[in-house]
């Protein structure tokens, strides 16, 4: 396995469990999420919707051959988590720290897909 695809999978792993804790957090703790939402502005009729999506967006990126929906998922994500980081560092309540950290392992994850996409297509030529 070569570096490009060592240094994808590591990241999208890191990325995978940022986002399933949050959308864990928002199915099963639930008003504690309420509260964060209403902190920050938002609607809390958005946090089951939302969980949702973050859920399908980890398919799309986890699965093959989803091409468009891949690149779909990499850009909802951006927006959100860049969203989210603005979010939490107006209201200071500490919570920009992991929407920085998923924002990075979204980079990696986005960079060393194209560049393991690229070095697939050149051995395969």
């Amino acid at each position: 396995m070569n570096k490009n695809k060592i240094i994808y999978y590591i990241a999208t792993v890191v990325l995978s469990i940022v986002v399933l804790f949050s959308a864990n957090m928002y199915f099963f703790k639930h008003e504690m999420i309420k509260g964060a939402f209403t902190g920050l502005g938002y609607p809390t009729y958005l946090i089951y919707p939302y969980a949702i999506l973050k859920l399908l967006g980890l398919v799309a990126i986890w699965t093959p051959g989803f091409k468009v929906l891949k690149e779909w998922a990499y850009a909802g994500f951006f927006y959100a988590f860049t969203l989210a980081f603005f979010a939490h560092t107006m209201v200071e309540d500490g919570g920009q720290g992991t929407a920085l950290v998923a924002l990075i392992a979204l980079a990696m994850s986005y960079i060393f897909n194209r560049l393991k996409n690229k070095q697939v297509i050149k051995s395969n030529n």
